[in-house]
């Protein structure tokens, strides 16, 4: 990228991630990104790229999900498996030019991240045997002892699908979630949290889930603050944390998009052993070492003494005006240009 080099983005052209990522280039001084749409990747059409390839999410366009999932309502939950396995064939007409291809098939398969984080020792929550039905999924964790899960879409990202499920006594039951059923069938995601507590209901959504593949954990109870519960998105770049924000919410899904604030990051490195935090986000992301960038989302379990990681992501780096950590490498800057500053000084290096 030395020299006025060019980059190839794959993404979707305007879209917001792809318009910072030219903004870092603009500001360090390249040329701007040369875009190819991830329509014309999906499609099969031949396309061109000019310079080092980062991939960038296919969210956020209507067209592109129609091409992953088929038509429908891009909101809907169901249809990730469908999607996970398009988009996994995208990924191998890019593997020519990029890395990281298979690290990013990884991370989108909840159960494949789960299980290379706890081979390589990284703590996690722990995983109950996979599920196929509601019915299944309570025999899981009457076996199993868990009166409180996470379930999760095997496929899925910012929180869609996932259901936060309790059980107690008498019947009592409690499925908190973003998804909400369909005019049409089946289920949406909305931006607003919803609780159901009747167990047809439940049963329902869990059923409706299930197809797509599941991913379920034992509820990992998170650390306060305020009264709201916490965990961080902590990004690492070239090895080393790199940015952190802390995600609060008066509900247990912390995305920032569905209610969620950020929290007082000052305040949790108090309370928190920083540098081992820091270390476990560290060693989960060296799980995927062909990527250049992670997004970890770090649980913070209540008492403060003990982390875990929840999720490994792709594409966890959108945190606009967020700068680096003090002291890190990326001190002052976001971490799209971070990432710019890593690879110009690995190629500086080997020039």
């Amino acid at each position: 990228m030395t020299g006025g080099r060019v980059v190839s983005v794959v993404g979707t052209p305007g879209e917001r991630r792809v318009v910072l990522f030219g903004e870092a280039c603009a500001a360090a001084g390249l040329p701007a990104p040369h875009v190819i749409p991830w329509r014309t990747v999906l499609s099969g059409d031949p396309f061109t790229v000019r310079g080092p390839l980062r991939i960038e999410s296919p969210g956020g366009d209507p067209g592109t999900d129609a091409l992953l999932r088929g038509p429908g309502d891009p909101a809907r939950v169901e249809g990730g498996a469908r999607w996970y396995a398009t988009f996994v064939r995208g990924l191998e007409r890019l593997r020519p030019y990029a890395a990281n291809v298979d690290d990013i098939a990884a991370m989108f398969d909840k159960r494949t991240t789960h299980a290379r984080l706890s081979a390589a020792g990284v703590p996690v929550p722990a995983a109950l045997p996979a599920v196929t039905s509601y019915d299944g999924l309570r025999r899981a964790m009457a076996d199993g002892g868990a009166s409180r899960v996470f379930v999760k879409p095997a496929h899925g990202s910012s929180a869609s699908g996932v259901v936060a499920l309790q059980t107690g006594s008498r019947g009592r039951i409690k499925a908190v979630t973003s998804a909400v059923p369909a005019p049409g069938g089946g289920y949406r995601n909305s931006l607003r949290v919803r609780a159901y507590e009747d167990e047809h209901e439940v049963a329902r959504l869990i059923d409706a889930l299930a197809p797509d593949g599941l991913h379920t954990e034992r509820w990992y109870p998170k650390a306060a603050l305020g009264g709201r519960v916490l965990d961080l998105r902590v990004v690492v770049i070239g090895g080393r944390a790199t940015h952190a924000v802390v995600r609060t919410s008066t509900h247990p899904m912390t995305n920032l998009h569905l209610g969620g604030s950020r929290g007082d990051l000052a305040a949790v490195r108090e309370l928190l052993d920083w540098d081992a935090a820091m270390e476990v986000c560290e060693r989960a992301a060296a799980c995927f070492p062909g990527s250049l960038m992670a997004g970890v989302d770090l649980l913070v379990r209540a008492g403060w003494r003990r982390c875990a990681v929840g999720e490994v992501n792709a594409f966890g780096d959108l945190l606009p005006g967020l700068t680096g950590l003090p002291g890190s490498s990326a001190e002052g800057v976001g971490t799209y240009t971070a990432q710019l500053r890593a690879v110009m000084g690995e190629m500086s290096c080997a020039t």
